[in-house]
């Protein structure tokens, strides 16, 4: 998969944590930046990731900011975006299998390395229970983004 990662200042230490351990799962990587410690507003590198993963250019998306809430908040703003927090494995691997979640969010400031490297692979390796009772409700759930989103 194509796995588009942006992150801002204080996302900006744990990124090569994420990307590597993409990397080493098989990954291709799109780097949406920030490229530095120096000050970076979470919004921008948000709004690039989710328009790669809602345009198809990658297959998700991983985002770091300080407690990972502003990268999720702009994220979900995109239409077709289902972005969470997630700082455990069971959250990180049950919300692809049963809300199909396409971006991952982490709060670098919250978490480590350890725990990164867990997430992002429960998250990547993790697929949605397609023909599950979870299918119809993200269906309903896709419906109410349609409507709200005109």
């Amino acid at each position: 998969m194509k796995i588009a990662i942006g992150c801002d200042h204080a996302g900006f230490p744990l990124k090569e944590t994420v990307m590597e351990t993409a990397s080493r799962l098989g990954h291709e990587i799109i780097d949406c930046g920030a490229f530095s410690t120096e000050r970076a507003d979470y919004p921008d590198y948000a709004d690039k990731v989710a328009k790669l993963v809602a345009g198809g250019q990658a297959d998700r998306g991983i985002l770091l900011c300080g407690s990972g809430v502003g990268v999720c908040i702009t994220a979900n703003k995109t239409k077709g975006i289902r972005a969470s927090v997630c700082h455990d494995a069971y959250s990180a691997r049950q919300s692809v299998e049963h809300d199909n979640l396409n971006v991952l969010c982490l709060g670098a400031r919250i978490i480590g390395g350890a725990l990164a490297e867990e997430l992002t692979t429960q998250f990547l390796n993790a697929r949605f229970m397609t023909g599950s009772r979870h299918e119809m409700r993200l269906n309903k759930v896709k419906a109410i983004e349609n409507a709200n989103f005109k």
